[in-house]
């Protein structure tokens, strides 16, 4: 485990035994939970899949520990613990369900006050706030509630299609975003919309999202971002793309509002997005909004990451 620098939340089984193990900076959440009338143990990297099969939710599991269940019970090994703690804070904008505890925040809770934070740093005048489904609809309710702009429903997802930022083209991604998403016209049209999402990458997506909107008669948009601008690539599990590919690595704030049609834009704070998981007992990795990572990170790259070999 010390010799694998990075982010790893790993689960080894055989017919009798179930080791999971999380790494010494615990990127990424691995917690674990209890079955009823004592049918045993079960690990994830979420607490909602412990609701979904009747589990109780037991502790985190943390960062450096390993945890071996077997015919005995759960034996916990903590001689990997103790290094500074760096979750990654997209766990909380994007990846994780809303309905899931980590390290003892609300991920629903962690987004409203995202959206909160948005509207006390980018306050303007609108009509109505729309979140884009489905990691921006927390937090353009936190937006809503903290302005007192009304709230309204202004897409509807098609439930089939993946998330697009992570597809491989970008033939690909845009085309799922015509799929993915349509417009209820009678919420945006003729309005002022507040549109809240949980990040812009390349930008392209972001693009398309807006037409969408202006086809359907929106008067003026304005949107805001939970995360901060991504300027450097996530070494970490996260796909984040490479620099020259990152809109903000690039270009201003008021550029990539002009770039992707809309009449403002605003993004959440490097010093607010680790204030939005409100009692998480762990610290925060933030690399791709500052450039500045938990561990060392490599000077070079493969131009294909899986090209990476574990001797080199």
């Amino acid at each position: 485990m010390y010799r694998i620098k990075g982010a790893y939340s790993l689960c080894i089984m055989s017919p009798k035994k179930l080791i999971a193990a999380r790494d010494p900076h615990g990127f990424r959440p691995l917690a674990l939970g209890k079955l009823s009338d004592d049918e045993g143990y079960v690990v994830a990297s979420e607490t909602c899949a412990f609701d979904s099969i009747g589990a109780t939710f037991i502790r985190d599991i943390e960062p450096g520990e390993i945890v071996v269940i077997d015919e005995n019970g759960v034996e916990s090994i903590k001689t990997h613990c103790g290094g500074e703690s760096s979750m990654c804070v997209f766990e909380f904008i994007y990846f994780a369900r809303p309905d899931s505890v980590i390290e003892g925040a609300s991920v629903h809770k962690a987004r409203l006050r995202a959206g909160r934070y948005l509207a006390k740093e980018h306050p303007c005048e609108a009509d109505v706030v729309i979140g884009c489904p489905d990691s921006g609809l927390d937090a353009a309710l936190g937006f809503a509630q903290e302005s007192g702009i009304p709230y309204g429903v202004g897409f509807i997802k098609n439930r089939y299609i993946g998330r697009t930022f992570i597809q491989p083209t970008q033939g690909m991604r845009e085309n799922s975003v015509k799929i993915k998403l349509n417009v209820i016209r009678e919420t945006v049209e003729g309005k002022r919309v507040v549109l809240v999402d949980d990040s812009i990458v390349r930008g392209t997506t972001s693009a398309k999202v807006v037409k969408l909107l202006r086809a359907a008669g929106a008067k003026e948009i304005h949107m805001r971002i939970s995360a901060p601008p991504f300027i450097s690539e996530c070494y970490f599990g996260t796909d984040i793309d490479s620099k020259e590919n990152l809109i903000a690595n690039k270009h201003s704030v008021e550029k990539i509002a002009e770039m992707i049609g809309v009449d403002s834009l605003g993004f959440l704070s490097t010093d607010a997005v680790v204030k939005i998981a409100e009692g998480a007992k762990c610290g925060f990795c933030r690399g791709c909004f500052t450039g500045e990572y938990p561990v060392e990170v490599p000077k070079e790259f493969p131009k294909d990451k899986f090209e990476t070999k574990f001797d080199e």
